[in-house]
Parts: structure tokens; sequence; C-alpha cells
């Protein structure tokens, strides 16, 4: 038995995502292709990388220049793609305070979306979530090394947090053996390292060591804004799915890739990456000519870690033989 899981990085559908719908004829979010890839997986996870609430003030006096909210109304989105989990520990959890990420759970629980990586207290940001899908469990942690001050503690709401710069702790690791133990498939979602950087940064390759010895059938990584190499059980960046971001005219943010992992109990089979464009508030599939971009980046950051892309119509695909390693 395998399941496909598809996976996408950053999301975020506040700021001008969330003014774009109002528009007089606004045109959709996700683009048709986009939608038929992620609703025909077995399962889609991604990185909400905003809060979805009417309610909070916004944590500029915490050193937020940009903080992130959108509308209650932009789950509809998610269900659209058929989202069935989201991680929220990252540094946009908590943009609108402890109400309004009290009013994303909410809601996303409402609208049958599962979300990982926050909570109440510090048990339950840790707490993962149980999937299933082709016949197969699959638990899914999340985990966040930035904000400190946005970690949950006794009683107090925030995000899973780790300071993974001085190495990964115990909790996280026998936490991830603990859910290994009782599932078929094991998914690490972490938000690492350093924004707008090509490449994992070293302690990020030790954490992602780390994760894979303590049990982890897959890790994915994000919060650079973009897509790293990958090795098989390893995608150390997913890079941005949504957004309104200004774009670095060289290291091209607004390229990137949706991830389709097809696994199993050994670990992933398949890896393919499917090349997206990221314009203003809408995500579409790549052009030729940023096709053809996307892939030799990828091939090149793919290089160092012993992972071989192969172009195949659409997208870009790694397979590996079965069996553990």
């Amino acid at each position: 038995m395998a399941v496909t899981i598809a996976l996408a990085g950053d999301t975020m559908l506040g700021c001008g995502v969330a003014e774009d719908p109002r528009r007089a004829r606004p045109r959709p979010l996700f683009s048709e292709r986009i939608r038929d890839l992620t609703t025909q997986a077995d399962l889609f996870v991604l990185n909400l990388g905003c809060a979805l609430s009417e309610r909070g003030t916004a944590a500029l006096a915490r050193g937020r220049p940009f903080p992130f909210r959108a509308p209650p109304a932009a789950a509809g989105a998610l269900t659209d793609l058929g989202v069935d989990a989201v991680t929220l520990a990252n540094d946009h959890a908590l943009d609108y305070g402890a109400e309004a990420l009290a009013d994303t759970r909410l809601l996303l629980a409402g609208v049958g979306i599962q979300s990982v990586g926050a909570g109440a207290d510090t048990e339950a940001a840790r707490n993962p979530v149980i999937l299933k899908a082709g016949g197969l469990t699959v638990g899914l942690l999340a985990v966040t090394d930035h904000p400190a001050h946005c970690a949950a503690g006794p009683g107090t709401p925030g995000v899973a947090h780790a300071d993974l710069r001085r190495g990964t702790p115990r909790w996280l690791t026998d936490r991830i053996r603990s859910v290994r133990h009782e599932t078929d498939v094991t998914v690490v979602s972490v938000h690492w390292g350093p924004t707008m950087v090509g490449r994992p940064v070293p302690y990020v390759r030790r954490a992602a060591d780390a994760f894979v010895d303590a049990g982890a059938t897959l890790v994915a990584g994000h919060a650079a804004h973009l897509f790293h190499g990958f090795t098989r059980r390893v995608l150390f960046d997913l890079g941005d799915f949504i957004g309104d971001y200004a774009t670095h005219p060289v290291l091209r943010n607004d390229l990137g890739l949706l991830w389709l992992v097809t696994l199993d109990e050994d670990g992933p089979r398949r890896t393919e990456a499917v090349p997206i464009a990221l314009d203003h508030a809408h995500t579409r599939l790549a052009d030729q000519a940023e096709y053809r971009w996307i892939a030799e980046r990828l091939t090149e950051a793919c290089a160092p870690l012993g992972t071989k892309v192969t172009r195949r119509d659409n997208s870009l695909v790694t397979s590996w033989p079965s069996g553990r390693g």
C-alpha cells in the first residue's frame, strides 16, 4: 500500500491576496490545473502563513513589519483545493494574537481541515494529527525554530517551538519516535532557517538528520520563500505557494514547486515536483520558460545532495527503489 501526499509551502492568504477576491471581477486564487493536482492526491498538507480571523491586534509592537491575517471566507480557498491539514508552526500564527489563532483553529476544524503545530498550551501545540488514506495511517507533526516569543507555554497559547540552532531537543525526537511507533508513515513539517537563501544552512542539515534518525518517514521544510534541493526523505524547503510578495529579480521567489510524494511504510518511492508560478494573488502552472528556469535551478540544487532530477512532461521526477534508506 502507498499514499500520495501533495505538499505546498508558505501559503499566505492575507494582505493583497485577501483583497483580490473583493474586486469586481476577481480571478481565482489558484488555477484549475493546480486544483486538479491537489484534489487528486490522497492527502494535501500545506503551511498556512497567516491567521484566519476578523479579531485581534496586529503584532507590530513585537517587531512584525508584515503581520498577515485573512478573512474567514479565505478558508474556502483551502477547501476548494482539497486541503486535509495545515501546519501552523511558523512565525505568522500569532500575527494577530491568541484570539485570532484560536479563531483560525476553530474555523479550520469547522470546514474539516485539521491543524497542527499550534494550540492552547505546550502539549496541544506539540501534539500530532493522524490522517488516514490509501489504507495507511499518516502521523503529522509540526515545529518551528522561530520566533521564540511565539512558543506555547503551560497555559499559554502559541506554537510548537524548538531552537534547532542549538540542536534538536529530546522532547522532539521522542515525539517523532512515538508517532512513528503508532502510525505507518510519519511526516515532520518544520519551519526553519533564514529567509531568501537558496540552500539549507548547516544546522538545518543536522536537524534533518536527527528527525530521520528518530523515525521520520518524510521531512518537509519551509521558511526560505525559495525551494531547495531534496533527498529521498528530506524536502529541505518547499518554497512558497501563494502570496503578494515582492519578487527578487535573481532569486525568483515567484517561481516554485507543488510537491507530490508517493510513499509507504518504507519511505518515499517517488517525488514529483510540479513547477508553478506565483503571480500576485494567483498561482498557476509554470509556462515553458518558467519551467526551464525552475528545472535548471532544482537540478543544480539537488546535485550536491546526490539526487538526480528527470524532466517529464510538466513535472520533475525522482524515483527511488523500495526499501529503507
